[in-house]
């Protein structure tokens, strides 16, 4: 019975919580070319055209990802809803899958695609993930973090090594951590 009234209370506080936020706005042109030229500042090499391109589809492509996952609460409550199936998606390795998938559609020559993980070796805080852009060539420690899950739907972007809220490992070496303590675990 009282796992009953905790559910039932947990379910109430989510739909109560969800009425306090709306669906993110679109982005304005300044927030577009302000993500632009900070790509375009990678360096010389990167196209501008390709810097301009890659910061208009963050924006419009994390505002469409918006409304496909239904977002109309803060992070957190979204995963919760996200967790009891009543979204279909939005979790924040979601929206980095998806970020990265559609800036690689792009095939860009002069720019990079990379995934990171933050939280991974915390038992205190859950895993977040993102993607990050950077020059062709460039390690993702001097790309841009692209981070939608954040801000609920709203693009939070900013160059790695000023994102101190997060310390981004490279998703492969996260996971292949995570494998190895699975097979220690499971070889006991």
């Amino acid at each position: 019975m009282r796992r009953k009234c905790l559910w039932l209370i947990s379910i109430l506080s989510v739909l109560i919580l969800a009425g306090c936020a709306g669906q993110p706005e679109p982005a304005e042109r300044r927030d577009i070319a302000e993500l632009a030229a900070s790509i375009r500042a990678l360096g010389s090499e990167v196209d501008p055209e390709e810097a301009e391109r890659a910061a208009r589809i963050a924006y419009v492509y994390t505002h469409k990802l918006a409304i496909e996952y239904q977002i109309t609460d803060p992070p957190l409550i979204h995963n919760t809803k996200v967790n009891m199936g009543l979204r279909p998606r939005g979790l924040c390795w979601h929206w980095a899958e998806d970020m990265e998938a559609r800036l690689l559609q792009e095939d860009f020559q002069t720019l990079d695609m990379h995934r990171a993980i933050a939280n991974a070796d915390n038992p205190f805080r859950i895993d977040h993930s993102t993607a990050i852009v950077s020059r062709r060539g460039d390690t993702m420690e001097d790309g841009i973090v692209l981070d939608p899950w954040r801000k609920g739907g709203v693009l939070f972007w900013a160059p790695l090594r000023t994102d101190t809220k997060y310390n981004w490992v490279p998703r492969e070496k996260v996971l292949d951590e995570k494998r190895r303590r699975l097979l220690a675990e499971a070889a006991r």
